[in-house]
């Protein structure tokens, strides 16, 4: 019996966004190395998205621990624009209109 080693390609995708990722899935680079960063171990990881296989969490995690710079620096990018949305979001938010549905919603609960 002979072993064949070959390169397998990298489960990670991008989309039209700008956002990786992991294989055909919604779940993204982020959620699997912010995991990984907490402590979760791949196999519960793949129990946790049940979309990624536990050969994709390791590929994944992997395919990070050997190019850790240029994911942190993704990583970092992707929370200064969440920030910078965040705060949009928050500058043009009418909170009375949404008080008002808030109260509206509760009045009429039974």
């Amino acid at each position: 019996m002979s072993l064949s080693v070959e390169a397998e390609p990298l489960p990670l995708r991008i989309d039209r966004d700008g956002t990786v990722h992991v294989g055909g899935t919604r779940v993204t680079l982020d959620t699997i190395v912010g995991a990984f960063l907490q402590g979760a171990a791949a196999e519960e990881i793949a129990q946790q998205y049940p979309t990624v296989s536990l050969g994709d969490v390791y590929a994944v995690v992997a395919y990070y621990l050997r190019h850790r710079a240029e994911v942190d620096e993704y990583l970092a990018e992707r929370e200064r624009e969440a920030k910078s949305l965040r705060k949009e979001i928050e500058v043009n938010l009418d909170r009375s209109v949404i008080r008002e549905r808030l109260l509206a919603r509760r009045a009429s609960k039974p």
